[in-house]
């Protein structure tokens, strides 16, 4: 049926305020939040976050990667859900609205279907898949992966974080493992709420990103072999300097992204040095190389320039060298139907909006293998996210959330 009239609104106030007491959780140093994936602070989260669908009269799922399906039920016992949502976890320095926005923004729709009496044939359920940032067990959207056939469950079980720490024992240890399998829930379609985390809705003047694509991505864990030696005392032509490799190749990443212009991205944001002392040089360098491009030729050949190039870096210098993917997707092409529904909804409400094309990674990328999938998006101040200070504005939460609600309620088809 046609998405309800722009009349349909949902309370704006009643979402920021749930944003901002989620911020509670795990604050930041500087404004934002640190509630990384299995920590208490997740755990914390969690429960209150439970407590808000309690309220709202949603019965709870917990899958046994600790992905929370909170359901609506809908009139048809036979139709399947409509799920709605994003991630609670956030990066070690992260902001308020990443991922969050998302499952509150879901709870919000949720919250204002009550408030009016509507009935959806379809259940909807809102999620809150688990470990999504990726920032403390690698890979990025671990549970979606898995519950998407991507990964498996013990794979996943098996990640550790820096402290050697596994994905399984600190999911058990914040007693958030579920015993459903993951994957078992079939999907009707999955709608997702983020924040843009990048410049062009602001700089556009726009509220909404019809998000019609999603970049595809290569994680690339290098390990550069050198000679731990004193800086002071080892004769420069005698260096073995697995440093001095990683400079060239951070150098290299930067020109191959360059010339795969325009449509492509490459960077590197985490590195590790070791024994990482002021006057010893590196025996061993550890570093991720990030790249990104809806476009499968260009995103699979610059992985294999990077490599090509790397190597022979390295072997000028005589350093070893290995490199292991630690991360990857294909491009994404959102399901039309799902797209259009967000366009009409927009519309509908008079909120100014243009296609966009996500250049991050989110749980919707894996939930479009297994089902209809797309991504409504807000802007960013400054287009900053994975940032304290990360920002967005009420009303553009309000915006997102609502144009939200009516996609999901077209899909989900009213019941009069």
């Amino acid at each position: 049926m046609a998405a309800p009239g722009e009349n349909l609104r949902i309370n704006g106030d009643r979402l920021w305020d749930s944003l901002m007491e989620m911020a509670r959780i795990g604050p930041g140093i500087a404004g934002g939040n640190n509630r990384q994936t299995l920590t208490d602070e997740d755990a914390e989260g969690r429960e209150l976050f439970k407590s808000w669908c309690d309220e709202a009269g949603l019965g709870m799922g917990v899958d046994r990667m600790g992905t929370m399906f909170m359901t609506r039920e809908g009139t048809d016992p036979d139709a399947l859900p409509v799920y709605v949502g994003s991630h609670l976890d956030t990066q070690p320095t992260g902001g308020k609205y990443d991922g969050v926005l998302g499952v509150l923004g879901a709870l919000e729709a949720v919250r204002t279907m009550n408030d009016l009496g509507i009935r959806t044939r379809h259940p909807i359920v809102v999620v809150n898949w688990a470990n999504e940032e990726g920032a403390r067990f690698a890979p990025a959207m671990l549970a979606s992966g898995v519950f998407a056939g991507v990964h498996s469950l013990d794979y996943a079980y098996g990640r550790t974080d820096l402290e050697g720490k596994s994905y399984g024992e600190e999911l058990a240890r914040i007693g958030w493992t579920g015993d459903e399998e993951p994957g078992a829930r079939e999907m009707h379609a999955y709608y997702e709420l983020h924040i843009e985390q990048g410049p062009i809705l602001e700089a556009e003047g726009k509220e909404i990103g019809v998000v019609t694509h999603c970049q595809g991505l290569w994680w690339l864990e290098f390990t550069l072999t050198g000679r731990e030696a004193h800086t002071g005392s080892t004769p420069m032509e005698m260096r073995v300097n697995a440093g001095l490799a990683m400079a060239r190749i951070l150098e290299m990443v930067q020109e191959v992204a360059m010339a795969a212009q325009p449509g492509a991205v490459g960077g590197v944001g985490q590195m590790q040095f070791s024994p990482n002392s002021r006057n010893v040089l590196p025996g061993t360098v550890t570093f991720t190389v990030d790249l990104r491009s809806p476009d499968q030729d260009k995103l699979d050949g610059m992985r294999a320039e990077v490599e090509r190039r790397a190597a022979a870096i390295c072997e000028e210098i005589g350093v070893g060298c290995s490199v292991e993917p630690v991360g990857h997707f294909d491009p994404v092409t959102f399901a039309p139907e799902l797209v259009e529904a967000v366009r009409r909804a927009a519309e509908t409400l008079g909120h100014s909006h243009m296609d966009l094309i996500s250049g991050a990674g989110h749980d919707a990328c894996w939930a479009a293998k297994v089902a209809p999938a797309t991504m409504v998006m807000c802007p960013c101040v400054n287009g900053l996210s994975h940032n304290e200070a990360e920002d967005i504005s009420k009303d553009w939460a309000t915006a997102g959330a609502e144009v939200l609600l009516h996609a999901v309620l077209e899909t989900a088809e009213i019941v009069e």
